[in-house]
């Protein structure tokens, strides 16, 4: 008996406890400190952008999308949406890459794109059964 009071105080507990929140603490910024991050690297992402447009130009790249059900437009917009982080990677990546690559390089490009698109929740490729 001793034992089931105490079980149920300790469950009650729990089930109290579990619905209380953390407050959140938010704070209003300035514009300009919004903006410019975004407005130094500009000119850097313009270039990474370019990069990455330019490889997803090719016509094997733009094979391999259309093999995998990808749009190669939907895909260059959804690369246009990536982050100035995400981007990054990505134009690194590419240049990393020897010049000319093969065709398995330009599949692990494809991948790796569609993958990041995935991860960040743009697209659902890779489905949960």
């Amino acid at each position: 008996m001793h034992l089931q009071r105490s079980l149920a105080a300790v469950t009650l507990a729990a089930f109290l406890t579990a619905g209380i929140q953390a407050p959140a603490a938010a704070a209003a910024i300035a514009t300009r400190d919004a903006v410019a991050p975004s407005a130094t690297a500009g000119g850097e992402r313009a270039d990474q952008l370019a990069r990455v447009r330019a490889a997803l130009d090719r016509d094997d790249v733009r094979a391999a999308l259309v093999a995998r059900g990808v749009d190669p437009g939907a895909a260059a917009g959804r690369v246009a949406a990536l982050s100035d982080q995400q981007l990054a990677d990505l134009a690194t990546q590419l240049d990393e890459l020897p010049a000319g690559g093969s065709a398995l390089a330009v599949v692990g490009i494809v991948f790796l794109v569609l993958l990041i698109l995935e991860v960040t929740g743009v697209i659902d490729i890779f489905k949960k059964i």
